[in-house]
């Protein structure tokens, strides 16, 4: 049965406070298993790097649109929420330090209950990685290597971990995640994304990626996890896309886990509305 889970939970009509609770809530009542928070540091004004998830190669909405702190947003929305997991999709990682993340995650991990799920991704906005003084070109190690210091920090009681960007010896950071550690699932489009999600992930999450594509690189995910010693049917796949019969069907017999959708609207009733009329959609479709 697939799971429905709330994209750009963030932006958009949540960005206010009293709007943010009012979608959060309103999705958890209507049995989505998730809010997927978004993350710009900063825009720059006239970026010249390409969105990858949309022809004309730009991010919907302005330069200005506001894109508040993911996890600071989460941590507002778990306080007046239970059940409901709070998801990051996605924290562009190499951007960050992984001990100061692995802290910040840990403790919205343990104040709402154990229900923080970290989906990270590389990044592709250039101008911003140089705004933030992180070198674009290394992305996608830093990003490999940050997930090996957090889950240190997480795991063990005297954290210590030597690699080429991040060292830290005997670092003991407290608290701990709920269960030990926080799933961590690997966002991207890419053959590279998902050979990533297959040797590192608990989960997978193809942002954009287009049908047609999505057999490859779940397949591509699979035999990197069972190249790496892992078992590919523990690694939780999550799509985005809207829950249409033929969609439920075809995500089903791929193994989908999950569907995340994004009522559009700028108003809070009509994402509320939204939100209802994908679930109905869901259960109409058998989903």
């Amino acid at each position: 049965m697939l799971q429905l889970g709330l994209m750009y939970a963030n932006v958009m009509a949540s960005v206010q406070p009293d709007a943010a609770v009012a979608v959060a809530r309103h999705a958890e009542a209507a049995g989505f298993d998730s809010l997927w928070t978004v993350e710009h540091v900063v825009v720059p004004a006239g970026y010249q790097s390409r969105y990858p998830y949309r022809a004309d190669g730009r991010m919907p909405g302005t330069e200005d649109s506001p894109i508040p702190d993911p996890l600071i947003w989460l941590a507002y929305v778990a306080a007046r929420t239970e059940r409901i997991k709070l998801c990051t999709g996605v924290l562009i990682l190499p951007q960050r330090s992984p001990v100061v993340t692995a802290k910040a995650v840990a403790t919205l991990d343990v104040l709402s209950g154990g229900r923080m799920v970290l989906g990270v991704g590389v990044g592709w906005l250039r101008e911003e990685f140089e705004a933030i003084g992180v070198p674009f070109d290394e992305r996608s190690r830093r990003a490999e290597e940050a997930i090996a210091a957090m889950r240190t920090l997480w795991r063990e009681p005297e954290p210590t971990f030597e690699g080429t960007y991040f060292r830290f010896r005997d670092a003991r950071m407290w608290p701990k995640p709920v269960r030990g550690s926080v799933p961590i699932v690997v966002g991207g489009h890419s053959r590279a994304a998902a050979r990533r999600a297959g040797r590192l992930g608990e989960g997978f999450f193809p942002v954009s990626a287009q049908p047609a594509d999505l057999p490859g690189l779940l397949a591509t995910m699979r035999q990197a996890a069972v190249e790496a010693g892992r078992d590919p049917d523990r690694i939780e796949v999550t799509v985005g896309g809207r829950p249409t019969p033929e969609t439920v069907t075809a995500l089903s017999a791929l193994g989908v886990h999950r569907l995340v959708v994004s009522p559009a609207g700028a108003d809070v009733d009509t994402v509320l509305a939204g939100i209802d009329a994908a679930r109905a959609a869901l259960t109409a479709a058998g989903g």
